[in-house]
């Protein structure tokens, strides 16, 4: 039956995305990709109660709050969280929201976000949702530096993505951060639900901050309009940063501001998320978050020829802003291949400009991006094009460490090293304090 109904919603799809692939133009430059690892077989789970908490993952939300997100088949089942600091021993109760979707022929389960906290910083806590299921446990990022993020992009759920996530699973870190494509669902939305599955063990227990890829659109002129898995699902702290869309926001961890900025939601100076990224920049406290950190998913620095010139328009309207704000360091995906810069800024190397890494190398089902532009720009320091995860380490507040592993014979061989000092520490903040409030507090 299930076979049946995925056919029919495969023939759907096709006819009805043919209408897009004529209207839209992707502007990707030519290029092979090799065969990846095959993607991953889900179809044999064993059913599960219709109350039973499934695609359990956690993200920030605001100063000491966390919000637990997860699936139930049961549309009665209710939207509470029990937690506290010993197993089995609930001393709080949190009640939250749920929501849920249809897409085509399909119906999405009862989605259930609930935020809980305040919570003390670098604790661990154990958590049940709904009044049923399994016992998870969280742990809190510290109130203070050293804190440390897993970053990688482009995930999918192939082999090669498992192989990602468990050299993941051996780092300490506090934050994953994924600058776009999670699931790779496009357009089927039961891969959703065995995305949710496979991050689970992971997601659960750290906070994933996530923004959208355009595999995240899956809109269908004239059916269905876009984000609409994405935005049910993964529920980031958009509000509790001030910002109208889901699909751009920003938070904080220790000493580390982050911006999540949305590469498919209007970008130039007369958009909304333009506004709202100047009114977040005039925000941050350097003295208080010395890190300043974007992440987006189309790269503007790149040097592949898959998806060249893509982040054009987008690094025309915002490079200046995050310039003049003293942004240190730029993580962007879209681009299978991995690829680190010298600090650039309009195009040239410019000491006072943000590090600019492209990770979109998590595991997808679409293969690696091998074509690299030749002589190398004089920007970029470190391209390859393998599968691999980052980790980015916060030591204090004129250091960080930035290291790259390489999936290698499923081993994570770390081929990419470099110590970032802030520009909070450098000097270039005070030159650019004019500039910085008068390109701000424009109109």
């Amino acid at each position: 039956m299930e076979r049946e109904q995925e056919k029919k919603l495969k023939l759907l799809v096709n006819l009805a995305v043919a209408l897009s692939i004529l209207s839209a133009s992707t502007g990707a430059a030519e290029y092979v990709r090799p065969q990846p690892r095959k993607t991953l077989d889900f179809s044999r789970k064993p059913k599960l109660s219709p109350s039973f908490p499934q695609q359990v993952h956690i993200s920030l939300a605001g100063d000491k709050h966390v919000r637990v997100s997860w699936v139930t088949d049961d549309k009665d089942s209710p939207s509470y969280v029990e937690y506290g600091m010993s197993p089995g021993k609930y001393e709080h109760t949190t009640q939250g929201e749920s929501t849920s979707y249809s897409y085509l022929l399909y119906s999405s389960g009862k989605i259930h976000h609930v935020v809980i906290g305040p919570l003390e910083d670098g604790t661990v806590y154990y958590y049940r949702c709904g009044g049923g299921g399994p016992e998870f446990q969280l742990k809190t990022p510290p109130a203070q530096l050293p804190v440390n993020f897993a970053v990688a992009g482009d995930l999918g759920q192939t082999g090669w993505t498992k192989s990602t996530l468990d050299h993941i699973a051996q780092c300490q870190y506090d934050v994953h951060l994924l600058p776009g494509d999670l699931s790779y669902a496009d357009f089927l939305q039961h891969r959703w639900d065995t995305f949710g599955e496979f991050v689970e063990p992971l997601a659960s227990s750290r906070p994933w901050m996530v923004t959208e890829g355009n595999h995240e659109k899956e809109r269908i002129p004239l059916f269905e309009e876009g984000f609409q898995s994405y935005n049910a699902r993964w529920k980031m702290p958009f509000e509790e940063s001030g910002s109208s869309s889901n699909l751009y926001y920003s938070f904080e961890v220790a000493g580390v501001h982050v911006i999540m900025l949305g590469s498919y939601a209007d970008y130039d100076e007369y958009s909304e998320q333009y506004d709202w990224l100047k009114a977040d920049l005039l925000k941050v406290d350097r003295s208080r978050t010395p890190w300043l950190i974007v992440l987006f998913h189309v790269p503007w620095y790149n040097s592949n020829h898959a998806h060249q010139g893509e982040g054009q328009r987008m690094m025309e309207a915002m490079e200046p802003l995050l310039y003049t704000a003293g942004v240190d360091i730029v993580l962007a995906g879209h681009v299978h291949a991995y690829e680190r810069s010298k600090r650039v800024y309009n195009g040239r190397p410019d000491s006072c400009g943000a590090v600019h890494i492209t990770i979109g190398d998590g595991g997808n089902r679409e293969g690696l991006a091998q074509k690299y532009k030749d002589p190398q720009p004089e920007w970029s320091v470190f391209r390859e094009a393998s599968f691999g995860h980052g980790e980015l380490k916060f030591v204090n507040a004129s250091h960080a460490f930035w290291s790259w592993h390489r999936n290698d014979d499923d081993e994570p061989i770390k081929s990419d090293e470099v110590w970032i000092s802030s520009l909070a520490s450098s000097g270039c903040l005070v030159q650019k304090k004019h500039g910085f409030r008068k390109i701000l507090m424009a109109p």
